[in-house]
């Protein structure tokens, strides 16, 4: 197994603040807009985001996590392992008329999000949702959905995979592309 390192360090905090200034420059104040982080991993990354919008524009601003288990095309045949476990959802406030940006760690195929924007429609009907992912694996969409903010782009084969770690959960932040190397044999 073949692992390259796409970012981290310093460099990772400096995505996150160049994404948040994106942010501010499209959502000012954030007084009609609301971050919502997609369960399990891309919650991560919206707590770090909004930690950081607060600090620039110094006001609260609305998050909540949105589970989206229930909501995938593909929850029923995700494998023999049992009962599904889902995550949780705490969102406490109505995106009705709202501005909602999803937040991702890793955009792949896109079925997450639009799994997302059918759970989401549970707590009203949105003005506009955007996208803000860590990652995007440019060339694996299932579904026509686009990031309108991107951390990196990684171009990627699917048996490739992207890890995105984080200090809160592993340690340290970093994003790793795995590759596994096939045995080298007589063809």
């Amino acid at each position: 197994m073949k692992q390259s390192i796409l970012l981290d360090g310093p460099k990772f905090q400096i995505t996150i603040q160049r994404l948040c200034r994106q942010l501010i420059e499209n959502h000012g104040d954030f007084s009609n807009a609301v971050v919502i982080g997609i369960q399990p991993r891309g919650t991560f990354l919206a707590r770090r985001i909004v930690k950081e919008l607060e600090r620039m524009i110094e006001k609260p601003i609305l998050v909540g996590d949105l589970d989206i288990t229930f909501y995938r095309d593909d929850f029923r045949t995700k494998g023999n392992a049992g009962p599904l476990l889902a995550n949780s959802t705490n969102i406490n406030f109505i995106v009705e008329g709202k501005d909602v940006i999803f937040i991702d760690d890793v955009l792949w195929t896109g079925r997450t999000i639009r799994a997302a924007m059918d759970a989401v429609q549970a707590f009203g009907r949105a003005r506009s949702i955007e996208l803000l992912v860590l990652v995007d694996r440019r060339f694996s969409r299932q579904i026509p959905i686009q990031p309108d903010y991107i951390g990196i782009q990684v171009d990627s084969i699917d048996s490739q995979k992207v890890i995105v770690n984080w200090k809160e959960s592993d340690d340290q932040d970093s994003i790793i592309l795995v590759t596994e190397k096939k045995p080298l044999g007589n063809d």
